[in-house]
């Protein structure tokens, strides 16, 4: 018996998960040709503005609607919480009533927490594919149709701007070969500090599932997730928080120096999201202090000024000194700092 009943968190995810905005089959139709265009048009500024090159046969990008993203995030989550599972299964009867329903119960709390975030999230690089395949570049069609709505801006604007960010992900991940065994191995040194021999450590499985979807959207700090942590595995969180601070970051910076070129409504754009970002309704504010994903949002300005930072001391090609390995990549304390890692790395 498996710790969480995949099966059914995708299940209780898809039947949960609100519809998204009203559009007929030939504005669906037209979003889906929009949005594949303009992840095809943002491939040539990226790798510019970058100087990063990533095939994009290798990478597909996909249109998605909300319940296919949760499905693929299930898988995500799945094959990182492979260690937590070999643990579990070393120390627990199989067939225990705590191993059949603690897995039900938190495959039913993993699913209603993907249900609500598959409504926020715009696009993503799916940095853990399942075994044997390509990571693809997810845009989640309703959500960003919702979104240009709320905005009033134009859709062909927003879609390539969203595009733009998106791409870079892609080829951050595309064109340095190590970045998913790094992330995959970190997620690995984090579960394997989770203690399952105890009665409260089980009942904390669903903290951890959590904190795995989270570092899956980036988000870190003090939140539920907490309850999953201890002194080792917080370490790793704060690298992890420096890593996808650094992502977010570049994609943020990359988005806003092509955008001029590309996009006619950057500035509002850039104006009216922000806005949105910095003033969730009230249901929606809590449930992102709970989750961290406030922490997230700190990622994307804290992120850009590293590289903004960075490149102002020594350009694209002195910021992409980055990649070379992980002991190159930032620390936490290198984000706030961009000169601290010049000094260290590009000096």
């Amino acid at each position: 018996m498996a710790l969480i009943d995949w099966d059914l968190a995708t299940s209780v995810g898809r039947r949960m998960v609100a519809a998204g905005p009203d559009v007929t089959p030939a504005e669906a139709e037209a979003a889906v040709a929009e949005l594949t265009a303009a992840a095809a048009a943002a491939e040539g500024p990226v790798r510019e503005a970058t100087g990063m090159v990533a095939d994009p046969a290798r990478h597909a990008t996909v249109v998605v609607d909300r319940p296919t993203w949760i499905a693929a995030n299930v898988a995500g989550m799945q094959r990182l919480t492979l260690t937590l599972e070999r643990q579990a299964a070393q120390r627990r009867d199989p067939g225990s009533f705590a191993a059949t329903a603690g897995g039900k119960a938190t495959a039913v709390q993993v699913g209603a927490m993907l249900s609500w975030v598959a409504t926020k999230v715009l696009g993503q690089f799916e940095a853990v594919p399942p075994p044997g395949q390509s990571g693809r570049l997810l845009l989640v069609a309703p959500n960003i149709v919702a979104t240009e709505r709320q905005l009033g801006v134009p859709s062909r604007d927003f879609r390539m701007w969203v595009c733009l960010h998106e791409e870079t992900h892609r080829v951050q991940f595309g064109s340095v070969p190590w970045l998913e065994d790094y992330f995959t191995a970190e997620i690995d040194t984090f579960l394997a500090g989770v203690d399952l021999g105890n009665a409260e450590a089980l009942r904390r499985v669903g903290a951890v599932a959590l904190a795995v979807v989270q570092v899956l959207r980036g988000a870190s700090g003090a939140s539920i997730i907490d309850a999953a942590q201890n002194d080792a595995q917080r370490e790793v969180f704060r690298r992890l928080t420096a890593f996808m601070s650094l992502l977010e970051g570049h994609a943020d910076y990359v988005m806003d120096a092509v955008g001029p070129q590309v996009v006619p409504a950057l500035d509002v754009i850039r104006s009216r999201f922000d806005e949105r970002r910095e003033n969730p309704g009230a249901g929606d504010g809590l449930l992102r202090r709970l989750l961290g994903m406030d922490a997230k949002l700190r990622q994307y300005t804290e992120g850009r000024a590293f590289v903004s930072g960075v490149i102002d001391r020594v350009g694209v090609a002195g910021f992409n000194e980055v990649w070379t390995s992980p002991q190159t990549l930032p620390t936490l304390a290198e984000i706030a700092d961009p000169g601290a890692w010049v000094a260290r790395v590009a000096g």
